[in-house]
């Protein structure tokens, strides 16, 4: 490296403090130099320090904590998103008790009106939630409403207009709950009480939505 004040070659960047200091005691005190000399030293100091090894970091350091840095960061959103959601956008509501009996629905499948369709899936979901274990057909029940709510979304994502809605917007959001719950444990295994408690939250900001309209 090169002093950038008096052009003498130096090493590192303490050699380019002596470098500016060994100037600076040489001259007068009462001389004007003094001050200027002490800002010269300052912006020495600075620019010498990009230069320092000290600051550098080699590639496989770099590779390595980069994706670790992204890493923590996406994990800190995720956290944030799935911690704060629930507190900023949904309603409080009474959780029901888990049922072993009801009434098996006889309406599975579409009718390709979307208000009738997301009602009827709703609902279906709502005792779906509902059902503890040793509930009478709750396997049956389970793969008719994978299929239904699979059926469901495959069709009406592809309508931009559909698609936009918050009633489908957060019924997507309370189907792919359920669907992976189905696919995690199975159909005989009831939703633990906090997913519970989330899907009843979702339910009724749904029916909220499709009572608007929207």
């Amino acid at each position: 490296s090169i002093c950038p004040i008096f052009g003498q070659t130096v090493q590192l960047t303490h050699a380019v403090v002596g470098c500016v200091f060994t100037h600076f005691v040489t001259l007068p005190k009462d001389s004007t130099m003094v001050k200027v000399s002490l800002v010269l030293f300052a912006a020495g100091v600075s620019a010498v320090a990009g230069f320092t090894p000290t600051m550098k970091m080699s590639v496989s350091e770099t590779a390595t904590t980069t994706p670790r840095r992204d890493f923590i960061k996406s994990a800190a959103a995720t956290a944030f998103g799935v911690t704060a959601l629930p507190s900023l956008t949904l309603a409080e509501v009474v959780v029901p008790p888990q049922v072993t009996a009801y009434d098996f629905p006889d309406d599975w499948g579409l009718k390709y009106k979307y208000e009738e369709d997301a009602a009827k899936v709703r609902a279906h979901m709502v005792t779906a939630t509902g059902l503890g274990k040793g509930a009478d057909r709750m396997e049956e029940y389970g793969k008719n409403m994978k299929k239904e709510m699979v059926d469901f979304v495959s069709y009406y994502r592809r309508f931009p207009k559909v698609a936009g809605k918050p009633s489908f917007s957060t019924l997507y959001t309370s189907i792919n709950v359920l669907a992976g719950h189905y696919t995690s444990y199975g159909y005989k295994y009831p939703l633990p009480e906090k997913r519970r408690k989330r899907l009843y939250q979702e339910y009724a900001e749904i029916d909220k939505s499709l009572k608007r309209g929207r």
